[in-house]
């Protein structure tokens, strides 16, 4: 059987077309230099393609895409580039088994395999018999070493993932197709429908969260305006290492995320908005005025960019489209402390809040949140715990960066 391969700067998702086509000589250029470019396989008088591959070495992602005879996506594999440049992890996978010719492409009914692998081991495979709302069956893969990596193939030599899927029993012969319309340079102007990498989850507009006056929304309610934030008060971090986590860990385990600032003694602000909404049990509008965030101001100078906290096992390299991280709590609680002191002042805080005993701490409890205080005052350490929300088990915590040279 003749493959077709084809080569262009992106893949437009909507249009199932190659954007902006270019020469095998172009792509391998790209490829050399690690910027993104996509590789389309077709059979002769097929008008969907057998699959396509995007490959983006600087970000250690290869992406691919297979589709079927009537243009619908059926698999798509998640392969990552880690420390080992001559193997790729296949990190993800989603599996559509459509019923019916007739049934639209990721139909909420189509059943579905789901499978998310990790380079210790690690892994989990989730198959959903009926669908999305269906129920599903989770299990613990076990794969062979060459089951959950593959050999990174040189340019040009990478064969055809999807064949057995086609139902091709020997291995196809490949032809380059002819270029027809010349690449153009840059790829600024890309289609919002063009096929990136993943991309993490990012931490969005926090400063505003603390702006009087501006308007924002949760999702929920439409229309919420951003009041004055409230000074929590103050935390000493002596030893310039930041601890941010939940107070539900183990104490061997440590606090999840650390953060470097200079020593010293910062204040805790906590972001509210005013909102109305009406009531059911009241039956009327009802105005109030929430938390949204707790910051540790460690300058007066806005933040220019925001990122997520990460933990020390948290690679960026293995998260999938808007993944988040941070730290997972049973109780909605989230804590600032030193981290040189996170052992003691955790067990403080057991103390105090969950056993009951006195002159430990002092815990204040304002209507739907409270702020816990617990303090070695012969060291100079405290420790704040802030509940902010009653209904969330993980919470995501940003870094915000001043501008370079500042």
């Amino acid at each position: 059987m003749v493959v077709e391969v084809g080569y262009a700067q992106a893949w437009d998702l909507e249009a199932c077309a190659p954007w902006r086509p270019m020469s095998a000589e172009e792509a391998r250029q790209r490829d050399a230099a690690g910027l993104p470019y996509v590789v389309v396989y077709r059979e002769p008088g097929r008008e969907a393609p057998l699959e396509v591959r995007l490959v983006s070495w600087r970000d250690c992602y290869v992406g691919l895409w297979v589709y079927d005879a009537q243009g619908r996506r059926t698999y798509d594999l998640d392969l990552r580039l880690l420390d080992d440049p001559s193997r790729l992890l296949r990190r993800y996978s989603v599996g559509w088994y459509y019923t019916d010719p007739e049934m639209a492409e990721f139909d909420q009914a189509c059943p579905r395999i789901t499978v998310e692998l990790f380079p210790d081991g690690r892994g989990r495979r989730t198959e959903e018999r009926q669908g999305q709302g269906g129920g599903s069956y989770v299990t613990s893969p076990v794969l062979r070493d060459d089951e959950r990596w593959m050999d990174r193939p040189a340019f040009g030599e990478w064969p055809l993932l999807s064949a057995q899927v086609h139902g091709l029993t020997e291995p196809p012969a490949f032809e380059t197709a002819e270029v027809a319309l010349a690449a153009q340079p840059g790829d600024a102007d890309a289609p919002a429908a063009c096929w990136r990498p993943p991309r993490p989850a990012q931490p969005g507009p926090i400063n505003e969260l603390f702006r009087p006056g501006v308007r924002v929304s949760d999702g929920y309610h439409p229309e919420m305006t951003v009041v004055e934030p409230h000074r929590v008060g103050t935390l000493r971090v002596p030893s310039g290492l930041l601890a941010v986590s939940g107070p539900d860990l183990g104490h061997d385990d440590g606090p999840r995320i650390t953060v470097p600032v200079p020593p010293g003694e910062y204040v805790l602000d906590e972001a509210r908005v005013r909102f109305s909404y009406h009531c059911e049990w009241r039956d009327a509008e009802v105005t109030t005025t929430e938390p949204t965030a707790v910051r540790l101001l460690v300058s007066e100078t806005p933040a220019a960019t925001w990122e997520m906290a990460l933990g020390p096992d948290d690679d960026p390299r293995l998260f999938v489209e808007q993944q988040t991280t941070g730290f997972d709590t049973d109780g909605a609680t989230g804590c600032f402390a030193d981290a040189a002191a996170w052992n003691h002042l955790i067990t403080l805080f057991e103390r105090g809040l969950i056993r009951g005993e006195s002159d430990l701490g002092r815990v204040r409890r304002p209507r739907r949140r409270f702020h816990v205080h617990a303090a070695h005052l012969g060291r100079g350490f405290r420790r704040r715990a802030h509940v902010l929300r009653d209904d969330r088990r993980r919470y995501l915590p940003g870094v915000g960066r001043p501008l370079r040279g500042r």
